[in-house]
């Protein structure tokens, strides 16, 4: 398939191309936020995707990161998942929400 039709949404191979609602794979607290880790498949490789999630006044907030990184195996997309998540939350803690 020619990249011009992938860009702009033209044919597919069936597997997605943009992360779908599922369970985290894996999640951990880490000094106060929830990081969910939630890579998904796509051309046959897993994406490095999550969400850095935590409760602020009441209001659970949540920053939804993807990452260029991909993996052939589902853990290894996982482990550094939650190390991006910590690493947004050490950078930025809750500014990552604004």
């Amino acid at each position: 398939m020619s990249f011009l039709k992938r860009l702009f949404g033209g044919g597919g191979d069936g597997e997605a191309a943009a992360p779908k609602s599922t369970a985290p794979a894996k999640q951990v607290e880490h000094k106060g936020f929830l990081i969910s880790a939630t890579p998904y498949k796509t051309d046959g490789q897993y994406q490095t995707c999550g969400i850095v999630s935590k409760e602020i006044d009441g209001v659970v907030k949540e920053h939804k990161f993807i990452r260029a990184d991909r993996f052939a195996g589902l853990d290894d997309a996982v482990d550094i998942s939650i190390k991006k998540g910590m690493q947004l939350v050490d950078e930025q803690g809750e500014r990552v929400f604004s």
